[in-house]
């Protein structure tokens, strides 16, 4: 494969990567809560879409739009009736606790649709390529993964700097008591972020169907990787965790066409160099929270 392509191609899987990121640190920065069960709730929702299309014979864009309805839903589902009724929980009590959403989700994705992989297409195929130059072959897939991003980063970034929603989500995010104290409800605020979460994660999920196979466990990599971003980026920072993506998807693709037994594990190294390393991240922000 040239380089070109690995390149592009890299870059493409980074920004699925960077995208599902977005959705963990949205959750993360409102809450200071790794939800754990990030992968399994884009896979359940895609899950969503693959029985409308397949038993309702839906067209894709209607699954998809329900899928996504679906996500925001079950992202204030989870909010609601797992997290908020837990009594002064300590931080690793809620992670255990989205661990233990995880395991139940998956457990019903399996329960309903079975344990065998399925296929599962979008209108983007990752065997569709375009030569833009001679020798630089670029795939549909590609493209629609950076228009979409493109397209997801730019609302984000208006949201949440003109609509007072998004306004509230940075007062919580900043500071949760202040925020209550000027009036905000910041709990209808917190599940706003696992829903818009949610969105975001299934967006990513569907792209990252097409380099893969539907099954209830299809996820668990890619959110590893996702995490791996975020990590990379420094979890409190948005752009970080973007260029995270990008950085993990052409060490993933450079390091997996040199050498395939290394791609699993490439996400669980930069996880532990850079704790190891800079703990915050290459572009988070230090600051101390003031309660």
């Amino acid at each position: 494969m040239p380089f070109e392509q690995l390149l592009i191609e890299g870059l493409a899987m980074g920004a699925c990567y960077g995208l599902f990121g977005l959705a963990v640190i949205i959750i993360y920065k409102t809450s200071e809560v790794v939800n754990f069960a990030a992968g399994t709730m884009a896979m359940f929702s895609v899950y969503i879409a693959f029985h409308f299309i397949t038993f309702y014979g839906f067209p894709f864009w209607v699954a998809f739009i329900a899928s996504l309805i679906f996500a925001g839903l079950l992202g204030v589902f989870v909010e609601f009736f797992f997290l908020r009724p837990a009594k002064n929980p300590t931080l690793l009590g809620l992670i255990v606790i989205t661990i233990g959403v995880q395991l139940l989700l998956a457990g019903l994705a399996g329960w309903k649709w079975g344990a065998d992989q399925q296929a599962f297409s979008i209108p983007f195929s990752y065997q569709v390529t375009y030569k833009l130059l001679p020798g630089f072959v670029v795939s549909q897939w590609a493209v629609a993964v950076f228009i979409i991003a493109f397209i997801v980063v730019t609302i984000l970034a208006l949201f949440f700097k003109f609509t007072k929603i998004g306004t509230a989500m940075r007062a919580t995010q900043q500071n949760k008591y202040a925020a209550k104290i000027m009036g905000i409800k910041t709990d209808r605020i917190t599940a706003f972020s696992w829903a818009f979460s949610s969105v975001i994660g299934v967006t990513a999920a569907m792209l990252i169907t097409a380099r893969t196979i539907l099954d209830p466990e299809f996820m668990m990599e890619p959110f590893l990787r996702a995490f791996a971003a975020a990590v990379l980026g420094g979890l409190m920072s948005i752009p970080g965790v973007l260029i995270g993506g990008g950085i993990v998807g052409l060490i993933e693709n450079f390091f997996g066409y040199l050498s395939p037994a290394w791609k699993p594990i490439t996400a669980f190294v930069i996880i532990v160099l850079v704790l190891c390393i800079r703990p915050s991240g290459l572009f988070a922000k230090h600051y101390v929270k003031k309660v």
